[in-house]
């Protein structure tokens, strides 16, 4: 059996499902949800995958920049696979990432107020002095935080699957900020991680479908 898109709940350095999976049908593309925790490039973890001529997309979770090594393996290896914030059709689909996670030095979104800190990475950077900044950039602690800018940017795009790392309000540790994000897009379907917990919902009010995958779990959606 072939067709359809793989998605891969957040691997934390375990392969061998969605390498099997690829394996015994030939997807149309393979979106990874996060949390890789990748000791080598992502594109040796996959190579199989790559060399069958399978797409393969990522956003990161909170834990890949857990240390520079998983920084580096993920961000600095094939930056073109990166989905954060950005849209790619496989098989007819629109599928649009956003991920990462709600950081306090950011947005503490579970704030009475909600406070935003920081709208956009260029307003944290300015407000960071040298000595803090990571390789002249973002402090790598920052380096997961979703921005308001991420959420705006997806309203250019007119999805049918929003994949997230943060859970939207169908999950009981869920945001409603992440509702908002699959508004902005239409997406008709989330797919997320960071929770490892399988389950399917729907965000309330609306009929956007929501589908959680747990750890290193391959979700065929044909």
């Amino acid at each position: 059996m072939s067709g359809g898109i793989i998605f891969y709940g957040d691997p934390h350095g375990e392969w061998r499902p969605l390498l099997r999976a690829c394996r015994e049908e030939r997807p149309e593309a393979v979106v990874i949800l996060g949390d890789c925790d990748l000791d080598r490039p992502l594109s040796q973890e996959v190579a199989p995958i790559a060399e069958a001529g399978i797409p393969v997309r990522w956003i990161h979770g909170n834990h890949d920049i857990d240390r520079p090594e998983w920084h580096d393996n993920l961000w600095g290896d094939r930056p073109g696979w990166n989905l954060h914030a950005t849209a790619a059709t496989f098989g007819g689909r629109v599928v649009v990432g956003l991920g990462g996670v709600f950081n306090k030095m950011v947005w503490d979104v579970r704030a009475q107020d909600a406070q935003l800190s920081f709208l956009t990475r260029r307003d944290m950077l300015k407000a960071t002095p040298p000595s803090q900044r990571w390789r002249g950039g973002l402090p790598l602690r920052a380096r997961d935080a979703i921005f308001l800018e991420d959420i705006e940017k997806l309203q250019q795009f007119h999805a049918d699957i929003l994949v997230t790392h943060e859970a939207p309000s169908s999950h009981r540790h869920g945001y409603s900020d992440i509702d908002e994000a699959a508004k902005a897009c239409r997406a008709k379907l989330v797919v997320h991680g960071h929770h490892h917990e399988n389950y399917e919902g729907v965000i309330p009010d609306t009929d956007v479908q929501v589908r959680g995958l747990a750890r290193a779990t391959v979700f065929r959606l044909r």
